[in-house]
């Protein structure tokens, strides 16, 4: 029986240790299919759930991370979507493959891959066809690993749920990787992009990348700033990164009947803001879980039409996880990623 070797923790906490582990592999029957992992592209939420476990049901070892892409190796009877040598993503809700989150109220839906399941920092895997996507033909395994989790936020907020259009002001906070896939989902679209960061050698490479407007959120009120490059008119569209009491920041920056997608925790995960924009501007405040499967694919498809190349800080062997973890604390300026 084939084995494969993962990167795992038997714990979790801030002192938690990683180590790299070996198990063996389920055969490939019914509807599953034996993948070769290629790459892998960390997300701020692996180092929560390493560091907290989040609330949820780890099972250890546990092998962290959500984001993949890879290889078909081969394939159970029952398998009708892929076959040997074609190249797949992970998704990161399996089980939401279109329409409403799964879930109900007194228990929301959370069953993603490097959580709930077992993460992807393995070399192979064998799981149901119904859990990947096919990989764009336009990148490179590194590049595709980066859609499943970040790509697919930025895309779920924007176009899916956002409805964006030509011409639309969308403010995005930050450099990580939802920020950029943001500004440049937003850019192919026809909007008008307003970024902030605190570095203005990042605002700098943002603006190359196809910024409008570079707001240096340490030089002055960066709302105001954002008010006087609009004429008093804010933003139709803020990708809320920041969390916490950062909400009413966003309150104050969007435009009358504007949209704010709530996407990150790096504040807190209590959110807060005053009532009176709120109730005033009456804004759609939207709070965000990645996507399902088929807007993960309509991504992919958009990347092959558009030419849109996800951007990578840096590239990591397998055995340098620990020193990827670490860039990834630092604050990239898009995204970490593991080959294998």
């Amino acid at each position: 029986m084939q084995t494969t070797r993962q990167w795992q923790i038997d714990a979790v906490g801030p002192e938690r240790q990683l180590t790299i582990g070996e198990r063996r592999l389920e055969p490939v029957s019914g509807n599953r299919v034996l993948v070769r992992t290629e790459a892998v592209s960390l997300n701020f939420r692996d180092r929560l759930v390493m560091e907290s476990g989040m609330g949820l049901p780890l099972q250890f070892p546990f092998v962290p991370a959500s984001d993949m892409a890879g290889v078909v190796e081969s394939v159970g009877p029952d398998v009708s979507r892929f076959k040997p040598g074609d190249r797949v993503i992970s998704t990161f809700s399996p089980d939401w493959i279109d329409g409403r989150g799964l879930g109900d109220a007194r228990t929301p839906p959370y069953k993603t891959r490097g959580g709930f399941y077992p993460g992807v920092l393995s070399q192979y895997t064998v799981l149901s066809e119904e859990w990947y996507s096919r990989a764009p033909d336009t990148l490179d395994a590194a590049q595709a690993s980066t859609l499943p989790c970040a790509g697919l936020t930025a895309w779920f907020a924007l176009i899916e749920r956002g409805g964006l259009k030509a011409g639309d002001k969308v403010l995005v906070q930050g450099t990580g990787g939802v920020a950029l896939f943001g500004l440049q989902i937003a850019k192919a679209h026809g909007a008008e992009v307003f970024l902030t960061s605190g570095s203005a050698e990042k605002l700098g490479r943002a603006v190359a990348l196809g910024a409008d407007h570079a707001i240096n959120r340490h030089e002055g009120d960066w709302v105001e700033q954002l008010y006087q490059l609009t004429g008093g008119y804010g933003a139709d569209h803020v990708l809320e990164i920041v969390g916490g009491p950062h909400l009413g920041q966003a309150l104050k920056a969007v435009a009358i009947n504007g949209r704010i997608s709530v996407i990150g925790v790096f504040e807190g995960f209590e959110v807060s803001g005053p009532a009176g924009p709120l109730l005033l501007k009456a804004p759609v405040v939207q709070g965000i879980s990645v996507g399902h499967r088929r807007a993960l694919e309509d991504l992919v498809r958009a990347i092959d039409q558009t030419g849109l190349k996800p951007v990578i800080d840096k590239r990591y062997a397998f055995g340098e996880f620990p020193e990827a973890l670490d860039h990834l604390y630092r604050g990239p300026f898009g995204k970490v990623v593991v080959e294998f």
